[in-house]
Protein backbone atom coordinates (compact mmCIF):
# COMPACT_ATOMS: atom_id res chain seq x y z
CA UNK A 1 0.00 0.00 0.00
CA UNK A 2 1.72 3.31 -1.42
CA UNK A 3 -1.03 5.42 -1.54
CA UNK A 4 -1.01 9.03 0.22
CA UNK A 5 -2.92 7.50 2.89
CA UNK A 6 -1.33 4.70 4.19
CA UNK A 7 2.42 4.98 3.09
CA UNK A 8 4.74 5.08 6.29
CA UNK A 9 7.35 8.36 6.42
CA UNK A 10 10.52 8.45 9.09
CA UNK A 11 11.41 11.39 9.93
CA UNK A 12 15.35 12.22 10.40
CA UNK A 13 16.39 15.20 12.73
CA UNK A 14 20.42 15.27 12.73
CA UNK A 15 22.68 18.45 11.93
CA UNK A 16 25.12 16.46 10.65
CA UNK A 17 24.49 16.12 6.62
CA UNK A 18 26.74 13.22 6.10
CA UNK A 19 24.05 11.39 9.06
CA UNK A 20 21.15 12.66 7.09
CA UNK A 21 21.94 11.66 3.95
CA UNK A 22 23.35 7.97 5.28
CA UNK A 23 20.34 7.44 6.89
CA UNK A 24 18.17 8.58 3.88
CA UNK A 25 19.76 6.24 1.66
CA UNK A 26 19.45 3.26 3.83
CA UNK A 27 15.92 3.63 4.92
CA UNK A 28 15.31 4.92 1.00
CA UNK A 29 16.54 1.30 0.22
CA UNK A 30 14.42 -0.23 2.68
CA UNK A 31 11.22 1.31 0.87
CA UNK A 32 10.75 3.98 3.32
CA UNK A 33 9.74 7.61 2.46
CA UNK A 34 12.16 9.80 4.03
CA UNK A 35 11.90 13.24 5.39
CA UNK A 36 15.19 15.02 6.02
CA UNK A 37 15.47 18.03 9.02
CA UNK A 38 18.74 19.73 10.48
CA UNK A 39 17.10 20.95 13.12
CA UNK A 40 14.62 20.23 15.90
CA UNK A 41 13.30 23.47 15.15
CA UNK A 42 12.62 22.77 11.76
CA UNK A 43 11.07 19.44 12.95
CA UNK A 44 8.89 20.77 15.61
CA UNK A 45 7.65 23.44 13.55
CA UNK A 46 6.46 21.76 10.09
CA UNK A 47 2.95 20.35 9.74
CA UNK A 48 2.53 16.21 10.37
CA UNK A 49 -0.34 14.34 8.31
CA UNK A 50 -1.94 11.56 9.56
CA UNK A 51 0.16 8.74 7.64
CA UNK A 52 2.08 6.21 9.98
CA UNK A 53 5.55 7.57 11.06
CA UNK A 54 8.24 7.58 13.16
CA UNK A 55 11.34 9.88 14.43
CA UNK A 56 14.93 9.16 13.79
CA UNK A 57 16.32 11.71 16.37
CA UNK A 58 19.91 12.55 17.21
CA UNK A 59 20.34 13.80 20.89
CA UNK A 60 23.24 16.60 20.90
CA UNK A 61 22.42 19.10 18.81
CA UNK A 62 22.97 22.96 18.42
CA UNK A 63 20.09 25.26 20.33
CA UNK A 64 17.02 22.46 21.02
CA UNK A 65 18.82 19.19 21.42
CA UNK A 66 17.13 15.82 20.79
CA UNK A 67 15.75 15.30 24.72
CA UNK A 68 14.47 18.74 24.93
CA UNK A 69 12.21 17.82 21.36
CA UNK A 70 10.91 14.77 23.20
CA UNK A 71 9.66 16.45 25.73
CA UNK A 72 7.92 19.66 23.31
CA UNK A 73 6.56 16.58 21.58
CA UNK A 74 5.25 15.13 24.38
CA UNK A 75 3.72 18.15 24.93
CA UNK A 76 2.28 18.75 21.40
CA UNK A 77 0.52 15.20 20.95
CA UNK A 78 2.91 12.49 21.81
CA UNK A 79 1.94 10.34 19.67
CA UNK A 80 4.95 9.60 16.94
CA UNK A 81 7.63 7.14 18.40
CA UNK A 82 11.07 8.17 19.00
CA UNK A 83 14.24 6.39 18.22
CA UNK A 84 17.19 8.38 19.83
CA UNK A 85 21.05 8.29 18.01
CA UNK A 86 23.89 10.00 19.08
CA UNK A 87 28.06 9.04 19.55
CA UNK A 88 27.58 10.43 22.54
CA UNK A 89 25.33 7.56 24.64
CA UNK A 90 26.06 7.83 28.23
CA UNK A 91 23.56 5.69 30.34
CA UNK A 92 21.82 8.83 32.19
CA UNK A 93 20.68 10.35 28.83
CA UNK A 94 19.97 6.82 27.29
CA UNK A 95 17.59 6.54 30.49
CA UNK A 96 16.30 10.17 30.19
CA UNK A 97 15.21 9.45 27.08
CA UNK A 98 13.67 6.02 27.48
CA UNK A 99 11.96 7.23 30.49
CA UNK A 100 10.40 10.28 28.15
CA UNK A 101 8.98 7.33 25.96
CA UNK A 102 11.38 6.45 23.00
CA UNK A 103 11.18 3.14 21.55
CA UNK A 104 15.06 2.91 21.43
CA UNK A 105 18.26 4.36 21.93
CA UNK A 106 21.53 3.57 19.27
CA UNK A 107 25.22 4.35 19.83
CA UNK A 108 26.97 5.15 16.64
CA UNK A 109 27.81 3.40 14.88
CA UNK A 110 25.07 1.86 15.57
CA UNK A 111 24.33 -1.62 12.42
CA UNK A 112 21.90 -0.97 9.91
CA UNK A 113 20.01 -4.44 10.53
CA UNK A 114 19.60 -2.83 14.14
CA UNK A 115 18.26 0.56 13.06
CA UNK A 116 15.79 -0.76 10.32
CA UNK A 117 14.37 -3.33 13.10
CA UNK A 118 13.69 -0.30 15.00
CA UNK A 119 11.72 1.52 12.54
CA UNK A 120 9.91 -1.41 11.87
CA UNK A 121 8.82 -1.34 15.71
CA UNK A 122 8.18 1.95 16.01
CA UNK A 123 5.93 2.20 12.94
CA UNK A 124 4.37 -0.98 13.92
CA UNK A 125 3.36 0.85 17.23
CA UNK A 126 2.14 4.50 15.82
CA UNK A 127 -0.02 1.90 13.61
CA UNK A 128 -1.62 -0.12 16.57
CA UNK A 129 -1.98 3.47 18.78
CA UNK A 130 -3.59 4.99 15.84
CA UNK A 131 -6.25 2.53 15.66
CA UNK A 132 -6.68 2.39 19.34
CA UNK A 133 -7.10 6.22 19.28
CA UNK A 134 -9.86 5.97 16.31
CA UNK A 135 -11.36 3.49 18.35
CA UNK A 136 -11.92 5.99 21.16
CA UNK A 137 -13.06 8.58 18.87
CA UNK A 138 -15.60 6.31 17.47
CA UNK A 139 -17.04 5.04 21.07
CA UNK A 140 -17.51 8.34 22.45
CA UNK A 141 -19.47 9.83 19.32
CA UNK A 142 -21.94 6.59 19.57
CA UNK A 143 -22.15 7.32 23.32
CA UNK A 144 -22.78 10.82 22.33
CA UNK A 145 -25.78 9.47 20.91
CA UNK A 146 -27.74 8.91 24.36
CA UNK A 147 -30.04 11.17 26.17
CA UNK A 148 -28.97 11.56 29.72
CA UNK A 149 -31.67 8.83 30.77
CA UNK A 150 -30.35 6.77 28.29
CA UNK A 151 -26.91 7.23 29.78
CA UNK A 152 -28.30 6.69 33.32
CA UNK A 153 -29.51 3.48 32.26
CA UNK A 154 -26.13 2.56 31.01
CA UNK A 155 -23.76 3.03 33.37
CA UNK A 156 -26.07 0.68 35.45
CA UNK A 157 -26.58 -1.85 32.37
CA UNK A 158 -22.68 -1.80 32.40
CA UNK A 159 -22.42 -2.29 36.54
CA UNK A 160 -24.18 -5.29 36.52
CA UNK A 161 -27.72 -3.97 37.18
CA UNK A 162 -30.84 -5.93 36.61
CA UNK A 163 -33.62 -4.21 35.10
CA UNK A 164 -35.92 -4.51 38.38
CA UNK A 165 -33.24 -3.15 40.29
CA UNK A 166 -32.33 -0.17 37.70
CA UNK A 167 -36.33 0.42 37.27
CA UNK A 168 -35.93 0.89 41.74
CA UNK A 169 -33.11 3.07 41.62
CA UNK A 170 -34.39 5.87 39.10
CA UNK A 171 -37.89 5.42 40.19
CA UNK A 172 -39.54 4.01 36.52
CA UNK A 173 -41.18 0.84 35.68
CA UNK A 174 -39.09 -2.38 34.45
CA UNK A 175 -41.42 -1.54 30.82
CA UNK A 176 -39.34 1.79 30.76
CA UNK A 177 -36.07 0.21 31.49
CA UNK A 178 -36.52 -2.36 28.63
CA UNK A 179 -37.08 0.36 26.39
CA UNK A 180 -34.31 2.55 27.40
CA UNK A 181 -32.30 -0.53 27.47
CA UNK A 182 -33.30 -1.51 23.29
CA UNK A 183 -33.38 2.21 22.55
CA UNK A 184 -29.48 1.86 23.76
CA UNK A 185 -28.27 -1.03 22.09
CA UNK A 186 -29.42 -0.03 18.47
CA UNK A 187 -27.81 3.95 18.83
CA UNK A 188 -24.73 2.13 20.13
CA UNK A 189 -25.17 -0.45 17.39
CA UNK A 190 -24.09 -3.70 19.94
CA UNK A 191 -25.21 -6.73 19.80
CA UNK A 192 -24.40 -7.96 23.65
CA UNK A 193 -23.58 -6.85 27.08
CA UNK A 194 -20.34 -7.36 26.54
CA UNK A 195 -19.82 -5.30 23.07
CA UNK A 196 -21.38 -2.56 25.64
CA UNK A 197 -19.27 -3.18 28.35
CA UNK A 198 -16.49 -2.81 25.80
CA UNK A 199 -17.96 -0.13 24.02
CA UNK A 200 -18.36 2.30 27.16
CA UNK A 201 -14.76 1.12 28.47
CA UNK A 202 -13.17 2.20 25.24
CA UNK A 203 -15.57 6.14 25.58
CA UNK A 204 -14.18 6.39 29.11
CA UNK A 205 -18.17 6.27 30.00
CA UNK A 206 -19.48 8.06 33.16
CA UNK A 207 -18.56 6.37 36.99
CA UNK A 208 -21.25 3.45 37.01
CA UNK A 209 -23.87 4.90 40.17
CA UNK A 210 -21.93 3.92 43.84
CA UNK A 211 -25.68 3.38 45.33
CA UNK A 212 -26.26 0.04 46.14
CA UNK A 213 -30.01 -1.86 46.08
CA UNK A 214 -31.40 -1.56 49.03
CA UNK A 215 -32.50 -4.62 50.99
CA UNK A 216 -35.74 -3.18 51.68
CA UNK A 217 -36.52 -3.20 48.11
CA UNK A 218 -34.81 -6.43 47.82
CA UNK A 219 -37.76 -7.84 50.35
CA UNK A 220 -40.57 -5.33 48.64
CA UNK A 221 -39.57 -7.33 45.10
CA UNK A 222 -39.60 -10.76 46.61
CA UNK A 223 -43.13 -10.25 47.92
CA UNK A 224 -44.49 -9.34 44.90
CA UNK A 225 -43.72 -11.93 43.54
Amino acid sequence: MNNKETEAVVFVVDDDPSVRRSLRRLLGSAGHSVQLYASAHEFLHQKRDDRPACLILDVRMPGLDGLKLQEALAKKDGSIPIIFISGYGDISTSVQAMKGGAMDFLPKPFSESALLNAVEEALDRFRRESAARKEIVEAKQRLARLTPRETEVLTRVVAGRLNKQIAFELGISEKTVKAHRGRVMRKLEVGSVAALVRLTEKGNPPSPPSERWPQKAKETTRARI
